[in-house]
């Protein structure tokens, strides 16, 4: 497939894929606290609980970088 191997489409996938759907995990956080009028401090709190499982994910993908995993 033009040169690609499977490994570099697979990583390709799952690193603009997963962060395409990051990016609307995101959306539906902002649209639920925006529906649910949930406030500064409520809005504050869903991005801060919800969004700490993407973080993790983050974190787990830059580690894995620096220790050349």
């Amino acid at each position: 497939m033009s040169g690609f191997t499977e490994q570099q489409i697979a990583t390709f996938g799952l690193t603009f894929g997963l962060s395409a759907f990051m990016l609307y995990m995101l959306f539906i956080v902002w649209n639920l606290a925006r529906d649910a009028n949930a406030g500064r401090t409520g809005t504050v709190v869903l991005f801060f609980v919800l969004g700490f499982g993407m973080l993790g994910f983050l974190a787990k993908s830059v580690i894995q970088r620096l220790l050349d995993v």
